[in-house]
């Protein structure tokens, strides 16, 4: 009778090491490229969307040659772009 307990108890063991190995690494999820998606999305529309509303108030404020909607927006872009970047970098180092 000892030998078939000890099956089972090893069977358990083995059912609960694979249990815990699941919840640490639970590998890759479709909710999870969604939610990477959206983070991107939002590292790139708030920079920008802020670039226009200050460019606009400054094109008001202090008028010059150049337009300073469209030097802020590009300005938005590059800044949400490098944001961006730097956001998955330090998601796929696992940090």
């Amino acid at each position: 009778m000892t030998g078939k307990n000890d099956k089972s108890a090893d069977d358990i063991g083995d059912r609960a090491r694979r249990m815990k190995a699941a919840r640490d690494d639970p590998g890759p999820s479709p909710l999870r490229g969604i939610g990477t998606f959206g983070m991107i999305g939002w590292s790139v529309a708030v920079p920008t969307v802020a670039g226009v509303f200050l460019g606009l108030w400054l094109d008001r404020a202090a008028p010059q040659t150049f337009s300073w909607t469209i030097a802020l927006l590009l300005g938005g872009v590059v800044l949400g772009a490098f944001i961006a970047w730097n956001w998955i970098e330090r998601e796929g180092d696992g940090k």
